[in-house]
Parts: structure tokens; sequence; C-alpha cells
């Protein structure tokens, strides 16, 4: 099930963008690199960023694995769908993303259209 522009944790690609920038800033500063980050170290970094929890499920999609995802939208009852929200952020943060090219489950460093400028941290 894909998720609606009319659901309550939508957002729009600038915020997206800013999201993916702040929390991914913040997790690269304390965990350094890493294809993934734990389900606590993303919560973490949203409340380090001060991401309300309607929108932090955008955060989710793009730092946590498939799996971890999922286990966390269905142990809180939600239908959110982590590839499509994943192919929404790697979107706004890309500079020429096809994902009909791309296996959505990689990781967030794996995709190679990314425009890692605006990452402050990643080097």
């Amino acid at each position: 099930m894909a998720i609606s522009k009319a659901a309550p944790c939508a957002i729009s690609p600038r915020d997206k963008q800013a999201q993916a920038k702040r929390v991914g800033d913040d997790l690269l500063r304390h965990h350094g690199k890493r294809k993934f980050y734990s389900v606590e170290q993303v919560r973490e970094a949203n409340r380090r960023c001060g991401i309300s929890i309607d929108v932090a499920c955008w955060s989710h999609a793009l730092f946590n694995s498939h799996d971890d995802f999922d286990r966390i939208h269905v142990a809180a009852g939600e239908a959110c769908d982590y590839l499509a929200m994943k192919k929404e952020m790697l979107e706004a943060v890309s500079t020429g993303f096809t994902p009909a090219w791309f296996d959505l489950d990689l990781s967030w460093l794996e995709f190679p259209d990314l425009d890692w400028s605006i990452f402050d941290f990643f080097d």
C-alpha cells in the first residue's frame, strides 16, 4: 500500500530534503558512516533534530533497513510503504534518480545519484 499525499505524515520534497540532511548529518556525526542505522539510532537522531513524530517515518525509510522499517510500523499498527517512501526520499535528495534502475532495498550510501553536498559531515 503506497502512502497517499493526504496522509498525516505527507511532507513536501523540500522538507524531505531538509529532514534527510538534518538527520543524516546527525547520524554521521554520532555514529559514523553506515549502510543502515538501528531504529533506536534514527529515533534519537529524529529527537535531537526536532523531527516531529508525525513525520519521523521518513527518516526511518531512508536510514533503516527494509526489515527494521517494516518491523516498527507493524508494531505500531501502521501501514507505511517502505519502498514508496524511500523512493520519495531519494528523489528529494538526488541529482537524477531513476527508480527503475535501482533496487530500493539498497543502503542510502549505495545510490549513485544522491547530492552528497547536502550532507555537511559526509566526506
